[in-house]
Order: C-alpha cells, then structure tokens, then sequence
C-alpha cells in the first residue's frame, strides 16, 4: 500500500512544477541569423554582382568613390560614396554654398542649378551620375564684381526677403531667359512653378524676370 505524505499524496506520485515562460530577448542582429536574413542578404548580393559582370557595369560603392565634375566651367575632383547629391557634394566637399538646402525633396526649388541646359533639382540628383555634363551654380554667375543681368534685376526689383530661395529663383531665371529672352507671363510662371517663397515676393520675381530682356548670353 503506498505511503501518504502530509499533504495525503502518494510519496510515489511526482509532483508537477510549473512551466515558467522564459523571455525571449533576441538583439537585432541574433534575430537577423535566426530569421535567415543574412544568407539572403548574401545571396542578393550575390546576385548583383554576378548580373553586373553579366551585362558589364562596375559596380561602385557603398565606400567613397572618386568623380570628377565639371562646375562653372572649372574640373572639380571630389571623393564621395555613390549615394550623396549633387548639392551635398558641392556644398560640403567643394565649398560651393550658394545654393541651399530648402526641403531636400525635390520640392521648394532652392537647390536649382542647370545641368547641361536644363534646371535640375541638386538635392534629387546624385553627383555620381552628372559627371561630364555642365554643372552651373548661382556661385558662378557673377562676373568678378559685375553681377549677372538676372541677380542685378532681382536686386533692383527687390525681388527677395529673407534671400533663402533667391539663389534657386535667380538659377530658375537664367534658364528660362535662355531659353525666352523675352518671355510672357504665362512663360515666367510655367518656368518658375518648380519655386517656391516662402515669404510671398512672387509678384516682384515675375518682374524682375520680365526686366530682365534680350542680350543675355548662354553660360
């Protein structure tokens, strides 16, 4: 006959412990083994590069690379990693600070330079893929201390405030009166929509667009 303990249970019986639940606390990077994303990392990565000896691009990057822009008409060598923009390899490598950083979407307009003829926001556009083409500034515009046609007509309309988007405005400009020596208003407008103030001088920007005339030659 089995024996009773105290608590009337046969000595023989086991007494069941509880299961306590252990705490799972896995860092990012023991989560990452664990779920399998390295080897499918590695794999993709594999696969890039055995496209790109496929179809025969270099592949660059993600280090610093060398590239060679050519800004205002000068050769500027400059070491960046492929992802940087144009207007942050300017700004931070070249010293080239005219232009500013506004939304850095793609959106106010103040980053405007004119890639081979055309306006291009700086902040979307990434350094490494501009090499070869001209890159103009608003560092670039002034003559010594001759201002260019649309800086002095921005100056005399007293088309800025706090000065901010100015340098995209007056690089908006330069394009459109390239392409409209003398434009309309409905050219001005269509040529600036990219722009924004954010002070609200519009009206004397439209003016001094206008004010501007013939006799400004292509840089």
């Amino acid at each position: 006959m089995a024996q009773k303990n105290d608590n009337g249970k046969d000595k023989d019986d086991k007494e069941v412990q509880p299961v306590r639940s252990e705490r799972i606390n896995l860092g990012r990077r023991a989560f990452l083994k664990t779920a399998g994303a390295a080897p499918l990392a590695a794999g993709v990565i594999g696969v890039a590069e055995l496209e790109a000896q496929t179809t025969g691009v270099r592949v660059v990057g993600p280090g610093e690379v060398p590239i060679q822009l050519l800004v205002n008409g000068k050769r500027v060598n400059l070491t960046v990693e492929p992802r940087v923009t144009l207007l942050n390899a300017l700004r931070n490598k070249a010293d080239l600070t005219g232009n500013k950083r506004g939304c850095d979407r793609g959106v106010c307009g103040a980053c405007t330079m004119i890639v081979d003829g055309r306006i291009a926001y700086a902040c979307s556009t990434l350094a490494i893929e501009v090499q070869g083409k001209q890159i103009r500034t608003v560092d670039g515009l002034a003559n010594g201390a001759t201002l260019h046609p649309v800086q002095q007509a921005f100056c005399d309309r007293d088309a800025l405030m706090c000065g901010f988007c100015t340098p995209g405005f007056v690089m908006a400009t330069v394009a459109l009166i390239e392409k409209y020596p003398n434009p309309t208003t409905a050219q001005v407008k269509r040529g600036l929509d990219g722009n924004i103030c954010r002070c609200g001088t519009f009206t004397r920007i439209m003016e001094a667009a206008q004010s501007v005339g013939k006799g400004v030659s292509r840089g």
